[in-house]
């Protein structure tokens, strides 16, 4: 496990001090661009290598957090009501928490694997503690291609979110456009024909404000709940929350090592092909993973980009033309020449 220290400064009106987080800068780029719903996502905005601003709502408020690279380290500074949770909680938000204990063992039992994981020894998983901004990416995102629900999400946190609290200065200036996304009950507020003008179709946006409404009680039970299995249960206990959400609420809120993506379009053909040489659907997936648990989420991470990288030049979804603000641009191949996200294998559409 990844030791910190902390240097929390004095909490002024504007700023709420710093910490750093040692060790962790090698993994920030990947931490942070695996929770960022593209380039354009307004939460998050990228300054340069290992250089980030995050914009998150917190039960204190909201707050706007900077983690920079220094040497070997993380420093993270926070402004705004939240800045104080938001320090505390940066260690998880990095990894620090993610114990890869066992899983080398576990990696030597497939040669390509083994060889992933030498490749990427320092690959940790993070976890945001906010069930509210998992949830909303979680349904938004269910059976579309990414650059419709990236886009829906987008244009509802820029029309309904808040302006983060803004440090004085340059970085202020850069951190303007941003926006906190909507909490919990900020989503129930949305009017229908929002999520219209957004793309979202009415069957997501209902099941996005049932799940909001239920997102305090909702929270205190995943907290208390035993195992992921659990909290996977419970999550699916919204009509409309499947496999899949379930599973992307772990990853980002939880950071859970074994949630992996199942019922995806492309990673459980990933998967198996990774791990037996052969195409499979989504049993022979399961079946192919089962051996790594509790780190099947850690063994999807490792496996899907290499795979992935080698099938780009299997067909593609084109996207629907008829979603206010999608205007698809393609190059040969129908890769998406905008996005360079963990989504490489081309434009998925996602289960529920």
């Amino acid at each position: 496990m990844t030791t910190t220290e902390v240097n929390v400064g004095r909490a002024t009106a504007r700023a709420g001090g710093r910490r750093t987080v040692r060790g962790a800068a090698h993994r920030l780029d990947a931490m942070l661009r695996r929770i960022a719903k593209g380039p354009a996502d307004p939460t998050h905005q990228r300054l340069g290598p290992r250089h980030w601003l995050r914009a998150t709502g917190t039960l204190q408020g909201p707050a706007l957090v900077e983690l920079a690279g220094d040497g070997p380290d993380v420093r993270v500074s926070a402004w705004g009501p939240g800045a104080t949770w938001s320090l505390e909680q940066a260690p998880r938000l990095l990894g620090c928490h993610d114990d890869p204990a066992g899983f080398e063992a576990l990696a030597a039992l497939n040669p390509v694997l083994a060889a992933a994981h030498a490749a990427d020894r320092g690959l940790r998983i993070g976890a945001t503690d906010n069930l509210a901004e998992a949830l909303a990416p979680a349904v938004i995102e269910q059976k579309v291609t990414v650059p419709e629900a990236f886009g829906g999400l987008r244009r509802l946190i820029t029309g309904y979110g808040r302006v983060p609290p803004l440090p004085a200065g340059p970085l202020g200036e850069r951190a303007a456009r941003m926006r906190v996304p909507p909490g919990a009950h900020e989503w129930c507020t949305v009017p229908s024909f929002a999520f219209t003008r957004a793309g979202v179709d009415g069957r997501r946006a209902a099941v996005l404000v049932a799940a909001m409404r239920r997102c305090a009680s909702l929270e205190r039970a995943l907290t208390g709940a035993g195992s992921g299995a659990e909290r996977a249960r419970l999550l699916r206990t919204i009509p409309g929350i499947g496999p899949w959400s379930a599973a992307r609420v772990l990853q980002w809120a939880w950071g859970d090592p074994d949630a992996w993506s199942v019922d995806d379009f492309h990673v459980p053909r990933l998967m198996a092909v990774a791990l037996t040489g052969h195409r499979g659907d989504g049993e022979a997936a399961e079946q192919a993973l089962e051996p790594y648990r509790p780190h099947r989420y850690r063994v999807e991470l490792l496996l899907a980009p290499a795979v992935a990288r080698a099938d780009r030049r299997g067909a593609r979804l084109s996207l629907p033309e008829h979603v206010p603000g999608i205007r698809p641009r393609s190059r040969p191949g129908g890769r998406n020449p905008h996005w360079t996200g963990p989504s490489r294998a081309g434009h998925r559409p996602c289960a529920s």
